[in-house]
């Protein structure tokens, strides 16, 4: 299983779950859940920027370091998910600035 599938929660995955059996119809997926096209579309691009904020954190070499040294027991669980966080939050205001 893919990391970023594994960082999505219940709703999340429910609702992906919904959108590829109504074939990626954002139309059809609104009528299911009783709400309007954009309110849709808006849920959709908040899970397609988590999927790509998780697939960048994937492949960037600090991240990767840092995971290597948790799983090696240089650096605690909590530590290195922290470091992570905060290292992503920055990168996050270098993209939007």
């Amino acid at each position: 299983m893919p990391r970023w599938f594994s960082e999505l929660n219940e709703e999340e995955i429910n609702f992906t779950k919904k959108f590829i059996l109504a074939s990626g119809s954002i139309k059809e997926l609104a009528e299911t859940y009783s709400t309007s096209y954009p309110t849709i579309r808006k849920r959709l691009d908040k899970l397609i920027q988590k999927i790509q904020v998780n697939e960048r954190k994937e492949n960037d070499t600090v991240v990767k370091l840092i995971n290597q040294l948790e799983e090696e027991g240089k650096i605690d669980q909590e530590i290195a998910k922290t470091v992570v966080l905060e290292y992503s939050k920055s990168l996050n205001c270098l993209i939007v600035d």
